[in-house]
C-alpha cells in the first residue's frame, strides 16, 4: 500500500475546502495559489483550518507567513516542518 504524498493530500484538501472547479491533479506544485488559482485571504484562513485537521498539527499566529501558503510546494515544506 503506497502512502499518499503530502502534496496530493494538500491538493485534495484545497480543492474540497475551497470548492474549486478543478481536479486536484490540475494544481501545479510551484504555481502561486494566490495569483494563479485565485486563493484570497479568507481562503487562506480556511486552508489553515484544513491543514490543522488533515495533518493533526497546530498553526500558531507566529507560524503564519503568507510565503508558506504561496504554493503547494511551500505548504508541503511548512507541513513537514510542523510535523517534525
Amino acid at each position: 500500500m503506497s502512502e499518499e504524498s503530502i502534496e496530493s493530500r494538500l491538493k485534495k484538501m484545497i480543492v474540497e475546502r475551497l470548492f474549486m472547479k478543478i481536479s486536484p491533479d490540475e494544481i501545479e506544485d510551484e504555481k502561486s495559489l494566490i495569483n494563479v488559482y485565485g486563493v484570497d485571504s479568507v481562503s487562506l484562513l480556511e486552508l489553515v483550518v484544513g491543514i490543522e485537521e488533515e495533518f493533526g498539527i497546530e498553526v500558531e499566529d507566529e507560524d503564519f507567513d503568507v510565503r508558506s501558503f504561496e504554493t503547494v510546494a511551500a505548504l508541503s515544506a511548512f507541513v513537514q516542518r510542523k510535523m517534525g
